[in-house]
């Protein structure tokens, strides 16, 4: 019986898939005979360049890098935000979410998530603590961004030896780094059915002789959200229908910032303030009360010494805490966060045709978890980096290298776990060919080591949040990566592409895993203590390590069918992990996605479709459930009641779910009793000035 079962569900699975290749390829036969047509009448169009802020080179845009990358801003960035980073960039290839709820959600880049992941805000770590469990909110308000970037490749040198999975850098501008000869910025207020969201923002920039100013904030608050059917896939009496218990959100923020610009640079500094409470959608139903205070220099000088065309300097400092509460107000645990950054760039003049930057980071961070959650001692955490990164233009190649060597160390303050110290080595090198007018191949090799994270190593107690009772260990060796990337692309003309391929080979790839002592193929309960109890409120997990291996794809067309008018993007990723030992699955891996998107603007008016269909995920870790397959559609119509110079006044409304399926995202935590939003109506204005 088991046997037929699992017969007709792969020969579902192979029929799915063989139906979504066929619908790309029709639409791709469709298309190419439209383009073809187009061509004959129509001049080959260029996509306008993105200037990328967290590269090394300030020349450096999106159509000429030799990694990877995605740059998301303007129009695409509205449409797709939501409260949470990481659920605002979950349809961008290769990029998913933990989606703990509406008020967290960290980025998940090919299968990588938590300390492997660096978060950036204006090229400065965000410096919370959303690494060290998924309940934990990533610091980064998307409606006060500009543009967000992921990337990876050799510009991750800069930012830190763990980021082996890539980086996001937020850009909002807090400390301007020009004049302004009006009054520059833009607004934005929003509402949505589903989540009964409440949200407005704004953002202001203007000059007073030499002196620059920002100024912002937001304020958003959202109830418990609904969903179609139930939300604990346990059927049992109590469940909760149509809705998601304790998943509102209330925060607000806000920041001013100021520098003075002059002919060979600028200075400044920036203060932003965030205040945010939500709940989290677990049984226990717990909330989280969370305050921010960040404090950030920035400068830029162009030619200090003979030999350097610049030097820019970094610095964050940032006073973090939360409280997370139980369901009956009481303070559980407090958790608290001091770090500083600090890094130092010198951009030098050409040597013998290499164009390059030199520099040092420092990081210094007290952490502590004080109540009845304490589960990781206080510990203070210290790193020292240098880094190189070179390029060097010959005929049609362009190549980029870099290393960087980081002494880091870990010192727990409870006088039973003993401190750790770690040299790590990073190295990455790159190269693209344009063999062709208009066409790219590139390739990336990147070598990576990571120190591990505090709560890898010192965590030990339960964790009312996820569920869970995790277990460090704080004899864990530093991960180590070997990564390569092909890619290659055609950046111009009515049909546009690119196609990414990677394979990553881990060392020590420390992971949790589920616990099943008895054997029966039953993940462990255990109560507060850790104790084995069927009945316990908490399920057992271990810290452990053990080789890894992520391989995948990520492929995009987009076919102009009208220049100006209509466009259809076709996208789809792929990405596999395995553990080694035992030939095993990495937990909460991200199924593959097949994506459509058509775009469309006459006048004024302006439409956006985009459908995307995940496969069910059946290569699970052990002790993992599997999540099925859904289509999410969403739809929005805008039109722009003003135009300006900048941009105008826009007036947009969406639907999102249209289909109204029940969304369980494999990659979180909550899959089992939260999905995520049913059908909503979004509606709102932008304007910018």
């Amino acid at each position: 019986m088991l046997h037929n079962l699992f017969i007709r569900n792969k020969s579902l699975y192979l029929q799915k898939m063989q139906l979504s290749f066929k619908a790309i390829g029709l639409a791709t036969f469709f298309c190419s005979n439209t383009i073809v047509q187009a061509e004959e009448t129509s001049q080959a169009i260029k996509l306008p360049e993105i200037i990328i802020t967290s590269t090394p080179f300030h020349d450096r845009s999106e159509l000429n890098m030799t990694q990877p990358t995605t740059v998301i801003h303007g129009d695409n960035l509205r449409r797709k935000r939501e409260v949470s980073l990481g659920d605002t960039l979950s349809t961008e290839l290769g990029v998913a979410s933990t989606s703990f709820g509406s008020g967290a959600g960290r980025p998940i880049i090919r299968a990588l998530d938590g300390p492997r992941i660096q978060v950036l805000e204006n090229s400065i770590s965000t410096l919370d603590i959303s690494s060290l469990s998924p309940d934990h909110a990533v610091t980064v308000e998307t409606l006060n961004a500009a543009q967000i970037e992921i990337l990876r490749g050799p510009a991750t040198l800069l930012y830190g030896g763990g980021a082996t999975g890539g980086i996001v850098n937020a850009v909002t501008g807090r400390i301007p780094n020009q004049l302004f000869n009006s009054l520059k910025g833009n607004f934005e207020v929003r509402g949505n059915t589903a989540t009964e969201e409440r949200t407005g923002a704004f953002n202001l920039n203007r000059s007073f002789g030499q002196t620059s100013w920002s100024i912002g904030g937001f304020k958003r608050k959202t109830g418990d959200y609904d969903i179609p059917g139930q939300a604990n896939i346990d059927q049992g009496a109590n469940n909760e229908k149509n809705v998601v218990k304790n998943s509102a959100v209330d925060s607000q923020g806000g920041a001013i910032g100021g520098s003075y610009v002059g002919e060979r640079g600028f200075f400044g500094g920036s203060i932003s303030l965030l205040e945010s409470k939500y709940g989290i959608p677990t049984p226990e139903r717990p909330t989280i009360d969370l305050t921010q205070a960040r404090y950030n220099l920035a400068g830029e000088l162009d030619n200090p010494l003979i030999g350097l065309r610049k030097m820019k300097v970094r610095m964050g400092y940032n006073d973090y805490k939360h409280n997370e509460l139980e369901s009956d107000g009481e303070i559980a645990t407090r958790f608290k966060n001091r770090e500083l950054e600090t890094r130092v760039e010198f951009l030098h003049s050409p040597i013998a045709g290499l164009k390059g930057l030199f520099g040092i980071q420092f990081q210094d961070r007290t952490f502590s978890a004080l109540g009845e959650e304490a589960i990781v001692p206080i510990t203070k955490s210290r790193s020292t980096g240098f880094f190189l990164i070179e390029e060097r233009n010959w005929n049609n190649f362009r190549f980029e290298f870099g290393g960087r060597y980081e002494y880091a160390t870990r010192d727990p303050q409870n006088n039973i776990d003993r401190p750790r110290e770690f040299g790590l080595f990073n190295g990455s090198a790159s190269a693209l060919w344009n063999f062709a007018q208009d066409y790219n191949v590139g390739l990336t090799a990147t070598h990576g080591q990571r120190a591990p994270a505090i709560e890898e190593l010192y965590v030990n107690g339960p964790h009312h949040a996820t569920g869970t009772f995790q277990t460090g260990d704080p004899t864990l060796h530093k991960e180590a990566t070997n990564n390569f990337d092909f890619s290659l692309s055609k950046t111009s003309g009515l049909m546009k592409w690119k196609v990414n391929a990677f394979y990553n080979r881990f060392n020590n790839y420390i992971f949790l895993r589920n616990i099943d002592i008895n054997g029966d193929g039953i993940a462990d309960r255990v109560d507060d203590d850790g104790e084995l109890d069927p009945q316990g409120e908490f399920q057992a997990l271990n810290m452990t390590q053990t080789d890894a291996t992520f391989y995948g794809a990520e492929a995009e067309v987009i076919f102009t069918l009208k220049p100006d008018n209509l466009d259809l993007r076709l996208f789809t990723d792929y990405v596999r992990g395995k553990l080694n030992q035992n030939n095993g699955n990495v937990p909460r891996t991200t199924p593959q996605r097949f994506g459509l998107e058509a775009n469309y603007k006459i006048g004024r008016w302006a439409a956006n479709l985009t459908t995307i269909h995940v496969l069910r995920q059946n290569k699970r870790a052990e002790l993992e459930t599997s999540t099925p397959s859904y289509t999410l559609l969403n739809l929005e119509a805008s039109y722009r009641i003003k135009e300006t110079k900048s941009n105008g006044i826009r007036l947009f409304v969406q639907g999102r779910n249209l289909l109204d399926e029940e969304i369980r995202v494999h990659t979180s935590f909550l899959k089992n009793f939260a999905p995520l939003p049913g059908r909503a109506l979004v509606a709102g204005i932008r304007g910018d000035f």
